[in-house]
């Protein structure tokens, strides 16, 4: 589908897009999905992300790997040194009638370019200027660490989740997917709406600022609490739960998978299908207050179960009565039927392969605007020409540009 034609709730939203790594694009594609036009702006030589793999076996070119595929898809690309005062120039004639920007440099850096939110806003009243940095903005409240980069890792550090993940209570581990930067990001999103909004209803739009930082201390609300109640500093649980049992992960014949039992019913449901019906009843079992206070015991007797067993036979047995789910491979992922039936794996070109690719979709359904992935991730300055024509430029004042090396594109 052309860019054109997406049905997104969000079309007619121009947002200009500065980030580069993985929270600030996570961010704006998920605008993007929802058919918003979103403008990335890039160095003339290319955002540094386009160089991380994996790539194609049969993809010489690399114009971009899979890291930059799969969250700068359906989107736009203006190649522009914003060094030059050419640049700057044409950001802020780009700006001035965009609904949203959005922006993951550290704190500081647009301001010295000149470009920052206060000369943005005073063009465009109505602008959404959103940020996600490490630590925050001084806009908002000024962190000690404003000065620090910041990664994925070091906000699931300093956020609290690592500090509850692992097998024990001394080994700390790094949750797999990269939440340190998508769930700030998808916070963001979150406040660019709730901004855009406003704006909508009242001409006047805001500064939004999420420190990743604070995203995942906010995902990690538990312990936060955990820590008022009970003057605890709460560690790695491993695979189970602090408090409710059973709930995580247990053994099967050919692999894991997770059973969870947040309330009673489903409780007396598992004991029956384990062939204990009077576990229900027992009163170091029956409640799942009892059951926490002999959790190894709760857990070892449904391992004894488990273990026995496939995780086909163990979902035959649990189906429809108690949660559970096995544990999935990517490639169980590609072949379970539930991703089949809700699109969630789809095929986009890959620029310099002769195959498409597989990336994940947008998990935001919507029955009027359906959103979704509609364009592959552009190459270097592949919308330059015609974003700059819109602006008035002429071809003789865009072949100017790039002979300078101010822009790039086609």
């Amino acid at each position: 589908m052309k860019m054109t034609e997406v049905s997104g709730a969000l079309a007619g939203i121009k947002v200009i897009d500065l980030t580069q790594m993985l929270a600030g694009p996570y961010c704006t594609m998920l605008l993007a999905d929802q058919g918003a036009s979103v403008i990335k702006i890039e160095p003339v030589e290319g955002d540094p992300t386009r160089q991380f793999g994996p790539f194609p076996k049969d993809d010489t070119a690399h114009y971009f790997g899979g890291y930059f595929q799969s969250t700068n898809r359906n989107k736009k690309s203006v190649a522009l040194d914003l060094k030059s005062d050419e640049g700057k120039a044409l950001f802020r004639r780009l700006a001035k009638d965009a609904d949203i920007v959005v922006e993951n440099f550290r704190a500081g850096v647009m301001d010295r370019l000149g470009i920052g939110y206060e000369v943005l806003a005073a063009d465009n009243p109505r602008l959404v200027y959103a940020v996600i940095r490490g630590f925050g903005d001084p806009r908002t409240g000024s962190s000690p660490y404003v000065n620090r980069p910041a990664f994925d890792v070091v906000a699931q550090a300093m956020g609290g989740a690592m500090g509850i993940t692992g097998p024990n209570s001394v080994t700390p581990m790094k949750i797999g997917p990269g939440v340190g930067d998508i769930f700030p990001a998808s916070l963001a999103a979150f406040g660019i709406m709730a901004a855009l909004h406003h704006a909508s209803r009242t001409g006047q739009g805001q500064f939004v600022d999420v420190a990743m930082y604070d995203g995942i201390l906010a995902m990690c609300e538990r312990i936060v609490y955990q820590y008022s109640y009970l003057g605890e500093s709460p560690v790695p649980e491993g695979n189970q739960h602090p408090i409710l049992c059973p709930f995580g992960t247990f053994p099967a014949k050919d692999g894991q998978v997770t059973i969870g039992c947040p309330r009673d019913s489903f409780w007396r449901d598992l004991s029956a299908i384990m062939g204990r019906p009077e576990l229900a009843d027992d009163p170091k079992f029956a409640t799942n207050n009892a059951r926490l206070a002999h959790a190894a015991e709760t857990v070892a007797i449904v391992e004894a179960w488990s273990a026995t067993r496939t995780k086909a036979e163990i979902a035959e047995a649990l189906d429809g009565r108690v949660p559970f789910g096995p544990v999935n491979t990517a490639a169980d992922i590609y072949g379970d039927p539930h991703v089949a039936a809700r699109n969630m794996l789809v095929e986009v070109e890959h620029p310099g392969s002769s195959k498409p690719v597989t990336i994940a979709s947008t998990p935001i359904r919507m029955t009027a605007t359906p959103g979704g992935v509609f364009h592959r991730a552009p190459l270097v300055g592949e919308d330059t020409d015609e974003v700059l024509a819109g602006l008035g430029l002429s071809n003789a004042e865009i072949a100017a540009l790039k002979a300078r090396n101010l822009i790039a594109g086609p």
